[in-house]
């Protein structure tokens, strides 16, 4: 027969102590600017619409080694059965060959405000109030994160310079 062993009675492990969190140091006030802007180009395309044109504009742009930084896309097939590409591409000369290629109905290239900023709750906020604020009208605006950490603004507005000399002030 097996004999039973006794166990021995557990310990009740110490309750952790609680040490009051130490105070922060007063932190120095960053004079790092919340964002910068720089100008740039953006390429507008207006195509007839059709099934599977994303992928006809995308396989232009890659064999033309045209590289898509930005952009949008949509089509208006409801009304007039169009689709316009809006992008911004490291080579505007060669993006615009190769759209005109696969029959781009109407290519133009416009002046943007690309705006680098912290990928953060208000930071949107921050710099359209900037531009508001100076009297500036925003046209339009789209924006992504280019990371986790950062997001990346394109703005057109009524007055583009004067817009980032204000956000460089910011």
């Amino acid at each position: 027969m097996a004999k039973a062993t006794k166990k021995a009675p557990l310990k009740k492990a110490a309750a952790p102590s609680v040490k009051p969190a130490a105070k922060a140091a007063p932190s120095k006030k960053s004079t790092a600017p919340l964002y910068s802007a720089r100008p740039g180009k953006e390429i507008t395309a207006t195509f007839i619409d059709s099934m599977g044109l994303t992928a006809k504009v995308a396989s232009a742009l890659a064999a033309a080694n045209v590289n898509i930084l930005a952009g949008t896309g949509y089509s208006a097939s409801g009304t007039r059965r169009k689709a316009i590409f809006t992008l911004i591409v490291d080579d505007l000369v060669k993006a615009e060959k190769a759209l005109e290629k696969i029959g781009a109905d109407d290519i133009q290239d416009s002046s943007i405000i690309l705006v680098e900023t912290a990928n953060r709750v208000g930071s949107l906020e921050k710099i359209s109030r900037a531009i508001a604020d100076a009297g500036i009208n925003i046209y339009y605006f789209y924006s992504t994160t280019s990371s986790g950490k950062t997001a990346t603004c394109v703005f057109k507005t009524a007055d583009d310079k004067k817009a980032i000399k204000v956000l460089g002030k910011a």
